[in-house]
């Protein structure tokens, strides 16, 4: 599978995307107009080990709901993530069992070495 879980809105995951210059093999999920799927969550998490490895604490909303001075657990994270797009680090690449997940310099780079080598 070649997939990317990205928003449209957002002007780095646009600029990550052309850095990155996806062939046309791969599936672009815009997550807020296509929701994204508890199964597809799942299979975010468990490539990427935890779903705290996807979880954004820059959301807004994670200060307005108040999050940051609650203690989260794997399954409420997973619950935020499918329910408000805007918990999900992104952009979010997945090449088969490969996953590349947020901004990060590091992350866009190691994304954009494997892409040149498949």
């Amino acid at each position: 599978m070649k997939k990317v879980y990205f928003l449209a809105a957002c002007s780095t995951c646009q600029k990550i995307l052309k850095i990155w210059n996806l062939k046309k093999d791969f599936v672009q999920q815009e997550i807020k107009t296509e929701k994204m799927t508890a199964k597809q969550v799942d299979e975010m998490i468990k490539l990427a080990g935890s779903a705290e490895a996807l979880f954004s604490r820059r959301a807004l909303k994670y200060q307005s709901m108040g999050l940051k001075d609650k203690k989260l657990t794997e399954k409420d994270i997973r619950q935020l993530i499918i329910d408000e797009y805007t918990f999900l680090k992104r952009p979010v690449l997945i090449v088969d069992k490969n996953i590349f997940v947020g901004n990060a310099p590091t992350v866009v780079k190691e994304a954009k070495k494997f892409l040149d080598s498949i």
